[in-house]
C-alpha cells in the first residue's frame, strides 16, 4: 500500500487548488491526487462553451501542463475511483483493489450529473456536460444531428443551448419551472435571457414536465412531453443539477445528506479528513450563516486554500464572496454574492443595449449583483456585497454614477 501524507480525492478545480497551494505554502511532504477521469486536472466551465464549440483545444484547458506535476512532486493517480474509505486505519480503497494510506485526506470529488429517471434515459444520444467524455461523445454525434433538445434551463443547459444554436441546430430548452435561471437568478435576468435565447432561434418552453425519451433500437429521437407533444432531438442534453459525490464519506460515517459537513476550516466530522467544493456543505456568511453547497470554481479554489492554510499551520476560516461566470452568444454574464431570498431587484442600466447590471437587495441592503456584459459593475459591485451596503435603490439605478462611489452613502430617510 502506497502511503502519502496528504491524499486528494478528485481532480477537478478543488483537488489541483489543493496541491497548488500546499506547494505554494512550502510543505514538503508527499502529496498524491486521485481522479476517476483518465486525464490530469482540467477546467470544467469551457465544457459547455470553449472546448465544446472548438474555440480552444483540450491542452489550454489544462489547469496545469503534466510538468508542473511532475516539478512539484504531486503525484498523479488517474483513471480511479474511490469506493470506501478508512478514517481508523487511514486509508481508501479504490474500484480496482487498490489501498492508499494518507495522513490527511482532502475529498474534492465534487459530484455527478443527475440523470433522468424517466424511460429512455439511458438511450444513445442522451448526454450531460460533466466530463471531458461527456463533451467529446456530443462532439462525436453532431454530424448526424439536427435536433436538440435541452432537458433543463440552468446554466450548463442555456450555454449548450447557445453553442448548439451557432452551429445551427434546432434546438429546444425544456425547463419545468416558469422561468430560466429560477435557482440563480432573478426575474429581470430570467426574462432577458429567454428573450435572447429565442431571438437565437431557440424554443424555450417553460413549466413543462418531461414524460420520456423516445428512440428506436436503443436511439434518441425526441422527448415526449406530459402534454402528449413530441420534440424531435437525436441529441438531448440532460442539465438538472448534480448529486454530490460523498457516498464513502458517509458510509465512513461522516455527517451530511446535501453533501459532507464541514466547517470553516473544511473539516469534516471524520479525523483528519476534509472536504472542499461542489460537495462541501458549510455555513456560508453570504446565506445569511445558513449551510449550503456552492457549486462554483471559486467556491472549489477559494476552500482548497482554506484547507492548505490549516494544514500548514496558519489556519484562516472560509469567508470569501462567491462569484461565477456564464459565457453565452457574445453576452457575459458575471455574477457576485448570492441573490437566494431577496426581497428587491434593481435595474442598473438598460437590458435592450444588452450592457446592464440588476441589483439584489435583501432589506435595504445589497447582497448580489448580476452584471451583463458590464464587467466594471461587477468589479466594484464586489465591495458593496462584501459590506452589505445599504444604499437607496434610485441611486443604484443610476447607471451614470460608478458604484465605487456609492460605497459608504447612506440611503436617503
Amino acid at each position: 500500500m502506497e502511503q502519502f501524507d496528504v491524499l486528494i480525492v478528485g481532480a477537478g478545480h478543488g483537488g489541483a487548488q489543493a496541491a497548488v497551494a500546499l506547494r505554494q505554502r512550502k510543505f514538503t511532504g508527499t502529496i498524491a491526487v486521485i481522479g476517476e477521469e483518465p486525464e490530469i486536472p482540467y477546467e470544467r466551465p469551457p465544457l459547455s462553451k470553449e472546448y465544446f464549440s472548438g474555440e480552444k483545444s483540450f491542452e489550454r484547458i489544462l489547469i496545469r501542463p503534466a510538468s508542473f506535476w511532475e516539478e512539484r512532486e504531486v503525484r498523479m493517480l488517474t483513471g480511479r475511483k474511490v469506493v470506501s474509505v478508512d478514517p481508523e486505519a487511514r486509508q481508501v480503497t479504490t474500484a480496482d483493489g487498490a489501498t492508499y494510506g494518507y495522513g490527511s485526506l482532502i475529498w474534492a470529488a465534487g459530484g455527478h450529473a443527475r440523470r433522468l429517471t424517466c424511460g429512455g434515459g439511458d438511450f444513445v444520444g442522451v448526454h450531460s456536460v460533466r466530463s471531458r467524455a461527456d463533451a467529446d461523445r456530443m462532439l462525436s454525434e453532431l454530424e448526424t444531428t439536427t435536433e436538440v433538445a435541452v432537458i433543463g434551463g440552468g446554466y450548463i443547459g442555456l450555454e449548450s443551448a447557445a453553442v448548439l444554436a451557432k452551429f445551427g441546430k434546432k434546438v429546444t430548452v425544456l425547463e419545468a419551472q416558469e422561468r430560466v435561471l429560477a435557482r440563480v437568478a432573478g426575474v429581470a435576468l430570467s426574462r432577458f435571457y429567454e428573450k435572447e435565447h429565442r431571438d437565437h432561434g431557440v424554443d424555450v418552453r417553460l413549466g413543462v414536465t418531461v414524460e420520456c425519451i423516445e428512440g428506436t433500437d436503443g436511439r434518441a429521437s425526441g422527448v415526449r412531453l406530459a402534454s402528449g407533444e413530441i420534440v424531435p432531438a437525436q441529441m438531448v442534453i440532460v442539465g438538472i443539477g448534480i448529486i454530490p459525490a460523498v457516498e464513502p464519506l458517509l458510509a465512513a460515517g461522516a455527517d451530511g445528506g446535501n453533501g459532507v459537513a464541514v466547517d470553516e476550516h473544511g473539516r469534516t466530522t471524520l479525523p483528519n479528513i476534509f472536504a472542499i467544493g461542489d460537495c462541501a456543505f458549510h455555513a456560508n456568511a453570504f446565506a445569511d450563516g445558513l449551510p449550503i453547497r456552492l457549486e462554483s470554481v471559486q467556491n472549489a479554489n477559494d476552500m482548497a486554500t482554506t484547507v492548505a492554510r490549516f494544514i500548514t499551520g496558519d489556519p484562516e476560516p472560509y469567508n470569501s464572496v462567491p462569484w461565477f461566470w456564464s459565457n453565452q452568444y457574445d453576452l457575459r454574464l458575471q455574477t457576485v454574492g448570492l441573490s437566494a431570498g431577496h426581497d428587491q431587484e434593481v435595474l442598473r442600466g438598460d437590458p435592450a443595449t444588452r450592457s446592464f447590471s440588476i441589483v439584489y437587495l435583501k432589506a435595504g441592503r445589497v447582497v448580489a449583483l448580476d452584471c451583463v456584459n458590464a464587467t466594471k459593475d461587477y468589479v466594484q459591485g464586489k465591495a458593496l456585497v462584501l459590506a452589505g451596503a445599504a444604499i437607496a435603490p434610485e441611486q443604484l439605478a443610476d447607471a451614470d454614477t460608478p458604484l465605487k462611489a456609492l460605497l459608504g452613502t447612506t440611503p436617503a430617510a
